[in-house]
């Protein structure tokens, strides 16, 4: 039977009720501003599970304190962040969701003041710290950017270790499922854009070598993630570059490829920020969910993929799983404005007798 936006999503031994994610989006609100998630965290997560999504994410959270893209980012590198984070995914499970966390590490756009803020860059003075990349260029800020190297052989060692230690943790702290950021500009898309990656060592260069420390991440994620728990992996489709040598949608088919041979269950697809300019010229309804379509037309059908942009109403997400452009409809700013989209949803296409309304808001629905 062709799957709807409410037929449940089996994954390995993990069965998400319906196929709507929470998309992971920062609040960059740990006022301590040493990692650990808050009360703010618990409920914004937690209304969604409330609101019916089948899979709630967390913000891109990092793996060592230099991968947060502030200083006001969550982490999952201590005992303490772990410990804040059980109840929310305690709270998470208990609304019948299930629990994910986005595993990431910022590179060289780390290190910046909050969105509302102006997203400036942080020195170390001013409790900013060194950025790493796989060049030696750092984020081209109308500021100084803070102090920024490239990374050598140590520097990833020491990241594929902290993506393995931040999955043994976000493990303890409950979450069901783990995904990798490779997407946005961040440090893993930094290694495998042209436009980014200048190096001519095994880390440089050919393809092959470009996606060498994503598939290394990924299995060492893979490694300690049990196998009946799903690991997903967040790429950007394209850097929209056409006119300069960068990453394509062809080289994210091949990817795709191949981080379904190494464990990875379903791809997540973003698109664009490798530089300011990144972006397409029209981000209408659905912009991404074409590049979505074309990945799971073209790689292994074990793998799943998730549509994400511009994802506003029910019919248009049921649209995208009904018609098998996509597995998963993955709603950000929409879940912003609504953290019941997902109930919502279920009224308008007639299907609340397949989500689990919570009794008391029953009278509402």
């Amino acid at each position: 039977m062709t799957p709807d936006l409410f037929s449940p999503l089996e994954l390995r031994d993990v069965a998400a009720p319906n196929r709507v994610m929470v998309s992971p989006m920062c609040q960059y609100s740990c006022e301590e501003r040493d990692g650990i998630p808050t009360d703010w965290h618990r409920v914004h997560l937690g209304s969604r599970a409330v609101g019916g999504a089948g899979i709630v994410m967390s913000e891109a959270t990092g793996v060592e304190p230099r991968g947060r893209i502030s200083p006001a980012d969550t982490g999952i590198w201590s005992d303490e962040q772990v410990e804040a984070w059980q109840p929310i995914t305690e709270f998470i499970s208990g609304q019948g969701a299930i629990p994910a966390i986005q595993l990431a590490h910022a590179g060289r756009k780390a290190s910046k003041t909050r969105p509302w803020e102006g997203s400036e860059p942080v020195q170390p003075a001013d409790g900013g710290w060194e950025t790493i990349g796989p060049s030696g260029t750092a984020w081209p800020y109308d500021d100084p950017a803070p102090p920024h190297r490239r990374m050598d052989q140590e520097d990833i060692a020491d990241v594929i270790e902290a993506f393995r230690t931040g999955a043994e943790n976000a493990l303890t702290a409950g979450f069901e499922i783990a995904e990798v950021h490779a997407a946005h500009g961040y440090l893993l898309h930094e290694f495998l854009s042209p436009v980014t990656n200048d190096r001519d060592d095994e880390y440089g260069g050919n393809f092959e070598n470009r996606t060498r420390l994503l598939r290394e991440v990924v299995a060492a994620v893979r490694a300690v993630w049990p196998d009946g728990k799903p690991v997903f992996v967040r790429i950007s489709a394209t850097d929209w570059f056409d006119d300069q040598d960068s990453w394509t949608l062809e080289q994210s088919v091949r990817l795709a490829g191949d981080l379904a041979a190494a464990g990875v269950d379903l791809i997540d697809v973003s698109s664009g920020g490798i530089a300011p300019d990144s972006s397409p010229t029209d981000a209408g309804p659905g912009y991404q969910v074409p590049h979505a379509e074309r990945l799971r037309e073209e790689t292994p059908s074990s793998l799943r993929v998730g549509a994400v942009g511009a994802i506003t109403t029910s019919q248009q997400a049921d649209e995208l799983v009904r018609n098998e452009r996509a597995d998963l409809a993955i709603v950000g700013r929409e879940h912003l404005r609504d953290p019941y989209f997902t109930l919502r949803a279920a009224a308008e296409l007639d299907a609340l007798d397949r989500v689990r309304v919570p009794p008391q808001y029953d009278r509402a629905f």
